[in-house]
């Protein structure tokens, strides 16, 4: 059973990580297909586009830092806490990567019709932005507070 909480203490530390730029790389995916249609219909504007469609990156610079402060020996006793914290910070990166894409893409979709709306568009991907900070400083909280 030891082995088996030490296994789930190592895919915690490296969860925030992995599922984190699995996040970043699906988000990214599709609000970069949204730049590149909106880049198709337009004549202008394409940083801007480019610009939101890396938006979603940011989660594997979080997953990474949470796996760096989540990196002690493994045992039994904190292994659990390992895997909590780790791997539903990997979760809440991986959705919001996702989401924070689409909502990117609509974003893009909708300034390239109405190129005065683009700051407003982009508050949504912000809000979605916020919910990825604050499971990132809650998990560096709460890897402070783990016993080696």
């Amino acid at each position: 059973m030891n082995e088996f909480i030490i296994a789930l203490g190592w895919l915690g530390v490296f969860a925030p990580m992995g599922l984190g730029a699995l996040g970043s790389a699906i988000g990214v995916a599709l609000a970069g297909q949204a730049a590149i249609g909106a880049m198709l219909e337009t004549d202008s504007n394409y940083g801007r586009y480019l610009g939101v469609s890396l938006m979603p990156s940011s989660n594997v610079i979080y997953g990474i830092v949470v796996m760096f402060s989540l990196q002690q020996p493994i045992t039994p006793e904190n292994g659990g806490a390992l895997f909590g914290i780790g791997f539903l910070t990997g979760i809440v990166l991986l959705y919001s990567g996702m989401w924070q894409g689409r909502v990117c893409a609509s974003a893009i979709a909708a300034s390239k019709n109405k190129p005065e709306i683009f700051g407003l568009s982009l508050a949504p991907a912000a809000i979605v932005e916020g919910f990825q900070v604050f499971a990132f400083v809650f998990a560096l909280v709460l890897a402070g507070s783990i016993a080696s």
